[in-house]
């Protein structure tokens, strides 16, 4: 697996900051066979890097594509949820909304944030902030990394259901250009309540579906750890959905996945965004809700 690569290849990397030039030789030879192996990935291992610990996270993609970044908390109805970013930031100059999914790297900081699984309150603050894009005519940028929606009982009595439906409803006529980027996790309506776009783009070792393979493994076989298998079967990665006509592009990452080189990942990112909003701008705010309607409504024809 992916998992056993990448540890080989941490070993030899800091091998070779003590080897002899007779070591370093034998060291490269043992590198260029772990990555050739990096480029011949199952979905299983697709998944294991989409949940990487080290995949940058939503803080890091808005600085290293964005400036001038203000963020803005809060529902105005209930409290603030740090699970889900917003802000506004300007993308090449240009004013821009940017909403995403927020995990943590320590355990401190998931707990902070919920572990990336917005409550209703993460939802009804995007939809705030997307309806003031709205009013002052900003495309709006989302990107996507959670397990999904929060599933406690006191999210579902808050209004889960009917927060992640507003958003879908909201996003489907938002009069503004609207881009989702899929950067790891797109699990269930927790995903899709910020994935209703113009243009859907997805990194190349991120996966969308319905719930986790867990998930999906616990309910058809009642076998969790059947995971691997359901990977397979549920058609979750990226090269799936493109040629399903689910998602409009795919992003490159670097060999061995996003973790290795956060900086040749936003190069690639940026490029990407730039071609979605520049085929977006010079349609008209009708057309642009028209083009999403048919966009979401020929999903799935033969």
């Amino acid at each position: 697996m992916i998992k056993d690569v990448l540890l080989s290849l941490d070993e030899v990397e800091a091998a070779m900051n003590t080897a002899d030039e007779a070591e370093r030789a034998a060291l490269n030879v043992r590198w260029a066979a772990l990555m050739e192996q990096c480029r011949h990935l199952t979905p299983q291992d697709r998944v294991h890097l989409a949940r990487h610990p080290r995949r940058p996270r939503i803080g890091e993609i808005v600085s290293g594509l964005f400036t001038d970044f203000f963020e803005q908390r809060g529902d105005r109805q209930c409290r603030e949820d740090a699970s889900i970013l917003c802000g506004i930031a300007r993308f090449h100059g240009r004013p821009v909304t940017v909403i995403g999914h927020r995990k943590g790297r320590t355990i401190e900081e998931n707990m902070a944030c919920n572990f990336g699984m917005p409550g209703p309150e993460g939802y009804r603050k995007a939809q705030r902030v997307m309806r003031q894009a709205e009013k002052f005519g900003r495309p709006v940028i989302t990107f996507i990394d959670t397990p999904g929606a929060y599933p406690g009982m006191e999210a579902e009595e808050r209004g889960q259901g009917e927060a992640i439906a507003t958003s879908l409803a909201l996003m489907s006529r938002l009069r503004v250009p609207v881009v989702a980027v899929i950067t790891g996790e797109g699990n269930s309506g927790g995903a899709l309540a910020l994935g209703l776009s113009d243009r859907m783009l997805m990194l190349e070792n991120a996966y969308y579906a319905v719930l986790s393979p867990e998930g999906f493994a616990s309910i058809l076989w009642k076998d969790p750890a059947r995971r691997d298998e359901a990977c397979g079967v549920m058609k979750l990665t990226a090269q799936d959905l493109m040629n399903f006509g689910i998602i409009d592009g795919i992003i490159a990452e670097p060999v061995g996945g996003a973790q290795r080189d956060h900086a040749a990942l936003f190069r690639e990112m940026d490029t990407a965004i730039c071609h979605a909003l520049d085929a977006l701008s010079g349609l008209s705010a009708d057309a642009l809700v028209a083009q999403r309607y048919q966009k979401f409504r020929g999903i799935g024809r033969a």
